[in-house]
């Protein structure tokens, strides 16, 4: 008596790292931050605009008028810029990391600090 075997199932193929991406974007807990920050209440589209004394000047807005915050206005403000910039990572156009990059010396010039200023090193001493 010969054995029945079952019906080959199809492959599965594999997901491509794009629809990974596209299916997992909902479940990142980054963007949730940038959605819903504790810290900050951002004005719409702020890191979406071109000129990088806007996107400086809307973070200090944003961040003097913040009451819930931890640090003082100008780290809160530096902070939120650099998490957007290293979220957004690989897939940030050159031309708007220049963009957001420059924002950060606007940011610095609005704070009145340096870009310059040397930090103590913790391994260095005092």
């Amino acid at each position: 008596m010969a054995q029945i075997r079952p019906a080959p199932q199809p492959k599965r193929r594999a997901r491509t790292r794009v629809q990974r991406k596209a299916e997992d974007a909902g479940k990142r807990w980054s963007g949730e931050v940038m959605r819903k920050s504790n810290a900050l209440d951002l004005e719409p589209g702020v890191f979406a605009r071109d000129d990088p004394h806007e996107i400086a000047a809307s973070l200090k807005r944003s961040a003097e008028a913040s009451r819930r915050r931890k640090a003082e206005p100008f780290r809160s403000a530096m902070s939120m810029l650099n998490f957007y910039i290293n979220r957004a990572g690989r897939n940030l156009a050159p031309e708007r990391r220049r963009v957001l990059e420059a924002a950060k010396d606007e940011l610095r010039a609005l704070f009145g600090r340096s870009a310059t200023t040397q930090r103590r090193s913790r391994h260095n001493g005092p």
